[in-house]
């Protein structure tokens, strides 16, 4: 945990204020190319750009960070990696959509490199999500409650009948996630369960947890959690949370 010093300085050094007054400095040989990407990101904060905005030019990057265009396009690249900016041959450079893909993919390669600790990235993935779906319990039903879904209706009705049949239901279980968090409007919580949610499927099929029981089981706690929910019982829908992720919760030995 960092402690209260170095949160500060965390806060201080990437802060609007600090970066706008970096972003007018001219940059020094020392780390240029750190300090050419934050100057870059500082720009998109003073402008209040939005994904798809587009950037300055390269040379007029050059000129007002007073860096070679070497530098500006070594911090563009590794920008457009985080996702921060979207570079378009022949177009210029636009501001990225700025989604958790890159932090997916750096888990789902951290946790694929992890050999030792076996099912243990998985328990911490599987523990995430179920700390997220009991965190916005409260908020979640408040805004479902006396709704009508019949969107996410259809899908718990595909998942049990492919439950039944000893399928998989991936892609329904995927939609039911997402419809349930867009009742809260939250962007970063809708990407971070989207996200969480990928990096769990890419280790699922490593763990041999699909028999028809479980599968069931698991179908049936989502209905449990959209019926709750409409009717406004957030211990209920608590508890069928708690049931959706049982069948897996066992598998890996992990605690209720």
């Amino acid at each position: 945990m960092l402690s209260d010093k170095s949160a500060q300085v965390l806060l201080t050094k990437y802060s609007p204020t600090t970066m706008s007054e970096r972003a007018r400095e001219p940059i020094v040989a020392v780390n240029r190319s750190s300090a050419t990407m934050n100057a870059i990101k500082a720009y998109i904060l003073n402008h209040a750009l939005k994904p798809g905005d587009p950037l300055p030019t390269e040379s007029a990057l050059c000129e007002d960070l007073q860096v070679s265009r070497s530098s500006v396009r070594e911090a563009l690249r590794k920008l457009e990696a985080l996702d921060i900016v979207r570079v378009h041959q022949g177009r210029g450079s636009f501001v990225g959509s700025m989604s958790l893909e890159p932090m997916v993919e750096t888990l789902v390669l951290r946790f694929a490199l992890d050999t030792e600790s076996g099912a243990e990235s998985l328990r911490q993935v599987v523990s995430m999500r179920r700390f997220i779906d009991l965190g916005v319990a409260d908020s979640l039903v408040s805004a479902m409650k006396g709704t009508k879904n019949p969107d996410l209706e259809e899908l718990v009705e595909a998942m049990v009948t492919k439950a039944s049949r000893s399928e998989k239901f991936t892609e329904e279980d995927m939609a039911f996630h997402t419809g349930l968090v867009s009742y809260l409007d939250n962007e970063l919580v809708t990407q971070i369960n989207a996200s969480m949610w990928l990096i769990h499927q890419t280790f699922i099929p490593e763990l041999n947890e699909s028999s028809a029981e479980s599968l069931l089981r698991t179908a049936r706690a989502h209905e449990s959690m959209l019926l709750t929910a409409q009717d406004g019982d957030v211990e209920a829908y608590r508890e069928a949370v708690i049931e959706h992720y049982e069948p897996l919760a066992g598998l890996l030995d992990m605690d209720s």
